[in-house]
C-alpha cells in the first residue's frame, strides 16, 4: 500500500506466512479441487489464494502502481487517464494559481482532503470489509461481475481488468468474486495514493523558500540532510515492495488468503512497522528542504493519523486473522471426563480441603511467579504501592512549583534528580546483582519468616516506586530550568523545531517503554528471571527483534528531549549523567545475569544491526566495530570497581524497604447513548399502523416488586412484568401489512431512551434485526433474522405477515434495566409499532438457604451445600455470558476452564465485564476483572464468592 501500506505489524506478516505454510494442507485437502491445485503449486511454482468459503484459486500476476501508471511503455485504459488527469490538475494549480498564499491554501487543501480520503475512507471500507465483509456482499449483491444480472458498469469493469491483467489464469467471468473486488478496490487505492503523495510534494515546493541571514553551509546542510531522508525514504518503499509483493501492499488479506512465504528480510529486520514509521522519512526530507514549519507540522498531522490507521483498521484485523487464542484447555478429572458424583447420579459436593487444594495449585512457590493484578496500566488508590506513587508524585510536584526560581533552587532540584538516578542505578542495581549471585534478596525474607512470593510482591513495589521518582525527578528539574524563549522563529536558536523534536523524543520513548512492556510482560518488566528458576527460555520478538537493548539509544530519548526543550547546561549535565548510569546499569548489572541464565542463546546483532552492515560498505562497519571495542573496554574495566561499591553498600539498602500489596480493582463500565440523525420515511400514509404489532416470545412473567421496600407493586391488579433473564436470547414475532417495506427493521432501546412513540431518535447502536434479509448493505443486519413474510390472518380477521428475529450476544443489552423493541418503517426511524416493556435481570440464587436458617453467617457461606449451589447457579450465568458457545470460550461443566485474558483483546475484555458485572448483581460481591481471569474456571470462582461472602457479611444478627 503505498504510502502507508500493510507494512504494519509486518512482524505479524511473518506469522501470517507461517501459518498459511503448516495449515495449508489441511486446508487444502478439505476441496478435491485444492489438493489437485496443491500439488500443482509445487511444480509450477504459482500463488494459490483460498476465499473465506473454502475456493481455491490461482492469484494472477499483478503489477504495482508507478510502474503501470507512469511507464510509458506499460498499457494504459481509462481509468489510468482519470488518474494521470487528476495529477496533472494538481500541477497545473501549482503553477496558475496567481499568488503564493493562494497556491499554499489551495494544495494544502487539496492534501488533506486525500489524506482524510487515505485514513479515513479508505480505513472506513477495509473496517467494513473485515468485520463484515461488506464490500464483497455490495459486490456480489449487486451483480456487479455478473452477466446475468446485466449491471450497467459490468462491461466497462470487466474491460478495465482485462486491460490491466494478461495472465492466462485469470478469466474475469469466473474469478472468484472477492478477487474480482480486491482489483477494482485497488483502482480506488491508486487513485487516493497517488493523488495524495503527488499533492503532499506540491505543497511542500509552494511552500519552499530560502531564510532570511541562512550561511551557505546552513542551506547546504539542510538539502543534504532532505535528500538523505528523501533517498531513505525511496529505500524503504523499493525494499518494502519487494517482500510483500502487491497482496499486502494492496491489503489483499482483507479479501481472500494465500499460500505464500514471505522472507521477512531487509527494512522488515531494521524498525517495526517500516511503511508506518521510517518510511516517512521523506516527508521530513521536504520539510528540511522547504525550510518551512507548515509543511514540517502537516507532514506530523499526517504521520500521526498514519498511526492512528494502523491502530484502529489494521492491527486488528491482523489480530483477528492469524493471532486466534489457542485450543481452550480442558480439564479432566477422571478417565471419563465427567466431573466426580455421587451414588445417586447428582454432582458431589467438594470440601473445604479439596477447595483449598484448587485454588493453590496454581500457584508454586518455587518455580513461577504467583498471578496478580499488573501494577502497570492501572492505578488502584486502596493499593498501598499506587497509593505512595500517587503520594511522591504530588511531593515532587508541589516542591518544583512552590519554591523559588533562584539559581540554588534549581541547583537543588537538579541534585535531587541526581541523587534518585544514583539511587536507582547503585541501590536498586545492588539488589539485582545480590540476588542474582546469591539469592540475597529472598534469603532475608525466608530469615523473617516469609517466602519468595512476598519477596517478590515487595521488590516489585520497591522498583515501581524507584522507576517513577527516579524519572519523575529528571523531568521536574527540566520544569525547573525552562524558560520561554523570546522568538519562535526560524534561526536565533531555532526554538520552535527544538521543541518540537524534543516532544517527539519524548513521545519514542514512551513508546519504547510501551514496546518493551508489551513484549517482557509484568514478569520480565519487573526483572522476574531473578526471582525465579525456571527453564530459561530466550525469545527476540516485539521490539527486540531489531534491537538488542533498546534501553541503551531509544530508551533514553526523553532525556536529549527535555535537553533541547530547556536549552539548559545543568539539565544538558544531568542527562549525560543519567545517560551513563543507565547504560552501566546495562552493563554490570543486566548482561551478566543474561550471561549467566542464557550463555551462547545471546544474540550478538540485532535485526537492526544486520540490516546497516549490508547497507553500508565494509570499510565503514569496519570503523564502528573498532569503536564498539573500544567503549566495551572502557565498560569492562569499570565494571569491577563499580561491583565492588555495589557489594559494600548493598546490606545498607537491603534493610530499609516496605512494600504494599491490596488485591482489589475499580471497575468503570459505561454504555452512553449516542443521538444520530434521524431520516423520516414520506410514504408513511401508504401502511395501516395498526397491523404491525411486536410480540416477546421467551418472556417471563412476574409479579413485579420494589426494590427499596420489598413490596408487590399493583398487587391487586393482576399486573404482571416481563422479565428476560441476563445473557438469555430474546425471541421477537413481529407482525406487519402484506405491503410492508421489505426495509423493514427492528431495534431495541431502553425504555427511558426515547421520548416519541412515532420516531426513533437514538441509535441502536448495532443492536438492531432486519424483518426480511438481503435488503441492507451489510450482512451483520441479517444476523437473527429467522423468518420472514409468512402470511396468516390476525385477531381481526385481516391478512397480514408476520416472522421471527432474535436478539443474542452483542444485540443485546448486558446492564439490567427496562427495555423495548421498535419496528422501523422502510430503512430510516418512523416507528410503526413497540413491544410492550421488559426487564432484563440478572437472576439472584434461588436455591442456597437462607442465612436465617443457620446461627452462624459465616458457617453458611461455607458449608458445601451452599457452594454446591453457588456452583449451579455461576456456571447458568458464566455459559450466558459466553452466548453459551463452546468456541468463545463457555465452560461445559464447573471444572472446566473458561478464557478471560485480559491482554486477550477487546473480545476477552468484553466476556470478562460480563462475567463481573454478573457476579456482582447475583451476589452481591464485586471482583477486579483480573480476579475472574486468575480463577479461570466456575468452581475456583464459586469458592471464591463464597469465601468472599464470608468476610463482607455484617456479624449484627437479629434479635428473635
Amino acid at each position: 500500500m503505498a504510502g502507508s501500506e500493510t507494512g504494519p505489524a509486518m512482524e505479524e506478516l511473518r506469522k501470517r506466512s507461517k501459518k498459511l505454510s503448516k495449515d495449508k494442507k489441511d486446508t487444502f485437502a478439505s476441496e478435491n479441487a485444492g489438493g489437485e491445485l496443491e500439488e500443482q503449486a509445487k511444480s509450477s511454482r504459482k500463488t494459490y489464494g483460498r476465499t473465506p468459503d473454502g475456493r481455491v484459486f490461482v492469484v494472477p500476476q499483478t503489477h504495482d502502481m508507478v510502474s503501470t501508471l507512469l511507464s510509458p511503455t506499460a498499457p494504459k485504459n481509462a481509468s489510468d487517464f482519470v488518474v494521470l488527469g487528476i495529477l496533472a490538475l494538481h500541477i497545473v494549480a501549482l503553477f496558475a494559481l496567481p499568488t503564493s498564499a493562494l497556491r499554499v491554501n489551495v494544495l494544502l487543501f487539496a492534501f488533506l482532503f486525500w489524506r482524510a480520503a487515505y485514513n479515513l475512507g479508505i480505513g472506513i471500507l477495509l473496517h467494513s470489509q473485515s468485520n463484515h465483509k461488506a464490500l464483497v456482499y455490495w459486490a456480489r449483491k449487486s451483480g456487479i461481475f455478473s452477466a446475468e444480472k446485466k449491471h450497467p458498469f459490468y462491461n466497462v469493469i470487466k474491460k478495465e481488468m482485462r486491460a490491466k491483467i494478461h495472465d492466462k489464469d485469470y478469466d474475469f467471468d469466473t474469478a472468484p468474486v472477492e478477487f474480482n473486488t480486491w482489483l477494482v478496490f485497488r483502482r480506488l487505492v491508486d487513485l487516493i495514493l497517488m493523488c495524495d503523495f503527488v499533492s503532499y510534494s506540491l505543497f511542500a515546493i509552494a511552500c519552499m523558500r530560502v531564510p532570511e541571514d541562512e550561511s551557505w553551509a546552513m542551506g547546504l546542510g539542510r538539502w543534504v540532510g532532505g535528500l538523505a531522508l528523501i533517498a531513505f525514504n525511496l529505500w524503504v518503499k523499493l525494499d518494502a515492495h519487494r517482500v510483500v509483493k502487491d497482496y499486502a501492499w494492496y491489503w489483499g488479506d482483507f479479501f481472500f488468503l494465500i499460500d505464500q512465504n514471505l522472507t521477512f528480510d531487509g527494512v522488515f529486520e531494521m524498525a517495526p512497522h517500516p511503511m508506518y514509521s521510517v518510511g516517512y522519512a521523506g516527508y521530513y526530507g521536504l520539510s528540511l528542504i522547504s525550510a518551512s514549519y507548515t509543511v514540517l507540522f502537516v507532514s506530523l498531522l499526517a504521520h500521526a493519523a498514519q498511526f492512528a490507521f494502523l491502530t484502529v483498521v489494521e492491527n486488528p484485523h491482523i489480530d483477528k486473522t492469524y493471532n486466534t487464542p489457542p485450543p481452550r484447555p480442558r480439564r479432566i478429572t477422571n478417565e471419563t471426563g465427567a466431573r466426580p458424583s455421587s451414588g445417586d447420579g447428582s454432582p458431589r459436593p467438594m470440601s473445604p480441603a479439596s477447595i483449598n487444594t484448587i485454588m493453590n495449585s496454581p500457584v508454586v512457590d518455587d518455580e513461577l511467579p504467583p498471578k496478580t493484578r499488573p501494577l502497570i496500566g492501572e492505578i488502584d488508590f486502596f493499593r498501598q504501592t499506587d497509593f505512595s506513587t500517587c503520594l511522591l508524585l504530588i511531593y515532587m510536584i508541589l516542591l518544583t512549583i512552590l519554591t523559588s526560581e533562584t539559581p540554588m533552587t534549581k541547583a537543588m532540584l537538579v541534585l535531587h534528580a541526581a541523587a534518585w538516578r544514583i539511587w536507582h542505578t547503585a541501590g536498586i542495581g545492588s539488589v539485582l546483582s545480590l540476588q542474582s549471585r546469591s539469592k540475597g534478596w529472598v534469603r532475608h525474607f525466608v530469615k523473617v519468616g516469609e517466602g519468595r512470593i512476598e519477596a517478590w510482591r515487595e521488590w516489585r513495589g520497591l522498583y515501581h516506586i524507584s522507576l517513577v521518582g527516579c524519572w519523575t525527578s529528571f523531568f521536574m528539574a527540566g520544569w525547573k530550568c525552562y524558560s520561554v524563549p523570546e522568538y519562535w522563529g526560524y534561526g536565533n536558536g531555532f526554538a520552535l523545531l527544538t521543541h518540537t523534536i524534543g516532544a517527539l523524543l519524548i513521545a519514542l520513548q514512551a513508546w519504547t517503554a510501551s514496546s518493551i512492556y508489551e513484549s517482557l510482560g509484568e514478569f520480565g518488566w519487573f526483572y522476574g528471571d531473578f526471582f525465579f528458576d525456571q527453564q530459561p527460555k530466550l525469545t527476540y520478538s516485539g521490539i527486540y527483534r531489531y534491537l538488542n537493548n533498546p534501553e541503551r539509544l531509544i530508551g533514553c530519548a526523553a532525556l536529549w528531549g527535555m535537553v533541547l526543550i530547556t536549552s539548559s547546561a545543568p539539565i544538558l549535565l544531568l542527562a549525560i549523567f543519567s545517560h551513563v548510569c543507565i547504560l552501566l546499569f546495562i552493563q554490570l548489572v543486566e548482561r551478566p545475569h543474561m550471561e549467566k541464565l542464557y550463555g551462547k542463546e545471546l544474540r550478538r546483532e540485532a535485526g537492526l544491526v544486520k540490516t546497516i552492515k549490508r547497507v553500508f560498505p565494509p570499510p565503514v562497519m569496519q570503523s564502528v566495530g573498532r569503536l564498539e571495542e573500544r567503549v566495551d573496554k572502557v565498560l569492562a574495566e569499570t565494571q569491577g570497581a563499580v561491583e565492588d561499591f555495589l557489594i559494600q553498600v548493598g546490606p545498607k539498602f537491603e534493610q530499609g524497604v516496605v512494600g504494599f500489596v491490596k488485591d482489589t480493582k475499580l471497575m468503570f463500565s459505561k454504555y452512553p447513548a449516542k443521538l444520530s440523525i434521524t431520516r423520516l420515511a414520506d410514504d408513511l400514509k401508504d401502511y395501516d399502523v395498526s397491523l404491525y404489532k411486536l410480540d416477546i416470545l421467551n418472556a417471563q412473567q412476574k409479579i413485579p416488586v420494589d426494590p427499596v421496600t420489598g413490596k408487590v407493586r399493583g398487587q391487586g391488579l393482576g399486573y404482571k412484568s416481563l422479565v428476560i433473564n441476563y445473557g438469555e436470547p430474546i425471541r421477537v414475532r413481529w407482525t406487519a401489512a402484506k405491503n410492508h417495506s421489505k426495509e423493514d427493521w427492528i431495534g431495541l432501546y431502553r425504555v427511558a431512551d426515547n421520548a416519541s412513540r412515532e420516531i426513533t431518535k437514538v441509535g441502536s447502536m448495532g443492536r438492531w434485526v432486519a424483518c426480511c434479509k438481503d435488503q441492507h448493505e451489510t450482512e451483520q443486519a441479517d444476523v437473527g433474522c429467522l423468518t420472514q413474510d409468512i402470511p396468516v390472518v390476525n385477531d381481526d380477521g385481516e391478512e397480514v405477515v408476520t416472522g421471527e428475529v432474535i436478539f443474542d450476544g452483542d444485540k443485546t443489552f448486558w446492564v439490567e434495566g427496562s427495555y423495548e423493541f421498535r419496528y422501523h418503517h422502510g430503512g430510516k426511524h418512523s416507528v410503526m409499532a413497540i413491544s410492550l416493556p421488559f426487564d432484563i435481570v440478572v437472576p439472584k440464587p434461588q436455591s442456597l438457604p437462607a442465612l436465617s436458617d443457620h446461627e452462624d453467617t459465616q458457617v453458611c457461606w461455607t458449608d458445601e451445600a451452599v457452594m454446591r449451589g453457588v456452583e449451579e447457579h455461576l456456571i447458568y450465568l458464566v455459559r450466558n455470558c459466553f452466548d453459551r458457545d463452546e468456541e468463545k470460550g463457555a465452560p461445559g461443566n464447573v471444572e472446566e476452564e473458561f478464557i478471560l485474558s485480559p491482554g486477550g483483546g477487546r473480545e476477552a475484555e468484553k466476556y470478562a465485564n460480563r462475567v463481573v458485572y454478573a457476579v456482582r448483581e447475583a451476589f452481591g460481591v464485586d471482583f477486579a476483572m483480573e480476579v475472574v481471569s486468575a480463577d479461570g474456571n466456575v468452581r475456583r470462582l464459586a469458592w471464591r464468592i463464597c469465601h468472599a461472602k464470608k468476610v463482607l457479611v455484617s456479624r449484627h444478627y437479629p434479635k428473635k
